[in-house]
């Protein structure tokens, strides 16, 4: 680990070196156009080149990263503007000592230098710009590589935090479900009734669905609905002759998609808490498709007291709508005085 850094900074270093060399060269190039003594021009470049490499390091590793990129903006031009002003009073003093050394001050002998201060200083701040623009480049580029980066991680621990929400979610389904269930069955066995094992099958089926298929993120609509109808058969046997379930469905397309066990619970929660209206449950269930849209309503029967129906059935389905159909699903629910209404419309695409 210590030898890589090392590498990089020996490399780091050995670039910043080549830059300033060639900087140099340019300096004496642009300087001894029109002068006939090059080693005169190439010493008095030399000269330059501390307040310009001074002026460059205090430009990109303290003007931009502590003060622009940090949007310190009123610091950043108040120091831009000492910065400058030193610049400007330490290139006149580098031409003057430059002259006083190259040239024993015969000023003659180097045409060059009577080139105006203006001239000399735009070059220096011309390459001081240029490299803190490259720096801002990189600053931003960095930047940005992290803020992607920063955002990939929120995400990812987001999704993790919906998985496990949702996996939570199925939990509370589950022991729920089966609770109703099982006490339908547990019923029927006491009695010995002939439709004990037929209804061993469809609940079989159920818990099937329940457990494997509802680990699935989702699954076709036409699954969702064969284990509806096997529920709904269940509790036609456990409420014999106080039931009547009207069902209007109909599909456009056999490839649409829903999440597992999303439509089940509305059907349990109309049996749990629908009332018996002049001795019979009337639920009233409609589906309807298109390629991009479910539409899903059911009534049932309600109390005079128009008490609200709820619990964890439909709390867990709003949470889970949330998360996996974000504005992408309307849920309307009324809890009237005779009749509860649940009315579902999702936003979908068909399974490729």
């Amino acid at each position: 680990m210590q030898n890589i850094k090392r590498t990089k900074l020996l490399k780091r270093v050995l670039l910043h070196i080549i830059f300033w060399c060639c900087i140099l060269l340019f300096f004496s190039s642009i300087f001894g156009v029109g002068n006939t003594i090059n080693i005169n021009v190439f010493y008095f470049s030399l000269f330059l080149m501390p307040v310009t490499i001074g002026a460059t390091y205090v430009s990109i590793y303290n003007l931009l990263p502590n003060y622009l990129i940090t949007k310190r903006y009123l610091l950043f031009g108040l120091y831009s503007l000492y910065t400058l002003i030193i610049l400007v009073s330490v290139v006149i003093f580098s031409v003057f000592f430059a002259l006083a050394v190259l040239t024993d001050f015969k000023f003659a002998k180097m045409t060059t230098l009577s080139r105006s201060g203006i001239f000399i200083i735009t070059s220096i701040c011309l390459v001081v710009f240029i490299v803190s623009a490259f720096k801002l480049l990189k600053l931003n580029l960095n930047q940005s590589k992290h803020n992607a980066d920063l955002e990939a991680k929120i995400l990812e621990a987001q999704l993790k935090l919906k998985e496990q929400e949702l996996k939570y979610l199925k939990m509370q389904i589950h022991p729920h479900f089966l609770f109703n269930t099982l006490n339908t069955m547990y019923g029927f066995a006491l009695k010995k009734a002939e439709q004990t094992p037929d209804m061993i099958l469809k609940l079989s089926n159920l818990l099937d669905y329940l457990l494997y298929q509802a680990e699935k993120p989702f699954v076709l609509l036409s699954e969702e609905i064969a284990h509806i109808k096997d529920y709904i058969e269940l509790e036609k046997m456990r409420f014999h002759n106080t039931l009547h379930v009207e069902m209007n469905i109909s599909q456009t397309s056999e490839n649409i998609t829903i999440a597992p066990m999303l439509l089940i619970p509305f059907i349990e929660n109309s049996f749990k808490h629908g009332s018996i209206q002049n001795g019979v449950l009337h639920i009233h269930i409609e589906l309807s498709t298109s390629l991009e849209h479910i539409y899903f309503r059911i009534t049932n029967t309600n109390s005079e007291s128009g008490a609200a129906q709820g619990g964890i059935g439909l709390e867990n389905i709003k949470k889970r709508l949330e998360l996996l159909y974000p504005n992408a699903y309307q849920l309307t629910i009324h809890d009237k005085s005779k009749v509860f209404d649940v009315e579902l419309q999702l936003k979908t695409t068909p399974h490729a």
